[in-house]
């Protein structure tokens, strides 16, 4: 109750309504989507999904979303900023891991060292970076108002829509290990998931089926502030239509 990062409503049944379906609400699908270079199966599925919410009850309107092409960037500014700040703390004094060492001094080092993996330092490092006092208004001061225009972007979208309809990632989940020597190549698969956690809003990704490797794929949709009972309403409605189980056994 004292968590200042904790809605102080009371929380509400949200699954009361699953059982209305999608039949009512609106949803928006943004236009242009194949300009980051989606897999074919992704949007043969967009565009059978679209089909199938129009026909059990939902209206679907195509929208643009101007500022999601700026998202990566203002994410992983962020992030990175907000990962150097919180993991701070963990120096080997009071919090975690702590590593053998003689010195204070080499205690400090060996703990950061060892307590953190490479893609951790690699993000602390940036963090740092983008929070130096040479850099913070060249590079955080500037994601925050693009974070603003985000949050502008989708309450336009949300006084006229209950849900948005976008891929989970552009193509299928990659094997584990596939891309670790190419952060840039995992970062840039976030495209569609990193708005949603810039504005704070509720999102949920729905597996859709295969690719042609086998590998799954996700749909994804959002929802206002506060309007996770929609969410679900929708998201089960995808679940009926994909009827999608990972295991081909089951």
């Amino acid at each position: 109750r004292h968590d200042a990062t904790t809605i102080p409503e009371d929380p509400e049944d949200y699954i009361s309504e699953i059982a209305k379906g999608i039949k009512g609400l609106r949803v928006a699908v943004p236009r242009g989507l194949d300009r980051y270079e989606i897999e074919p199966e992704i949007a043969a599925i967009l565009r059978e999904t679209e089909k199938e919410l129009a026909a059990t009850g939902a209206e679907i309107n195509e929208v643009e979303l101007p500022d999601l092409d700026a998202s990566i960037a203002c994410y992983y500014v962020l992030a990175n900023a907000e990962a150097s700040s919180n993991l701070a703390r963990y120096d080997g004094v009071k919090y975690g891991f702590r590593a053998d060492s003689d010195t204070l001094d080499q205690m400090y080092r060996r703990t950061r060292d060892a307590g953190f993996g490479d893609e951790v330092k690699r993000r602390i490092l940036l963090g740092t970076y983008v929070l130096s006092a040479g850099y913070y208004d060249a590079y955080y001061h500037k994601a925050q108002e693009v974070r603003g225009m985000i949050c502008g972007m989708f309450k336009e979208i949300f006084a006229e829509h209950d849900l948005v309809m976008l891929p989970t990632a552009p193509g299928g989940a990659f094997r584990i290990g596939e891309k670790i020597d190419d952060p840039i190549q995992m970062y840039l698969s976030d495209i569609f998931t990193t708005p949603v956690n810039i504005a704070g809003l509720p999102g949920i990704s729905v597996p859709a089926g295969l690719n042609g490797e086998g590998l799954p794929l996700g749909i994804q949709l959002i929802a206002g502030y506060g309007q996770e009972s929609k969410l679900f309403r929708g998201a089960a409605h995808l679940e009926k239509i994909y009827r999608f189980n990972s295991n081909p056994e089951e």
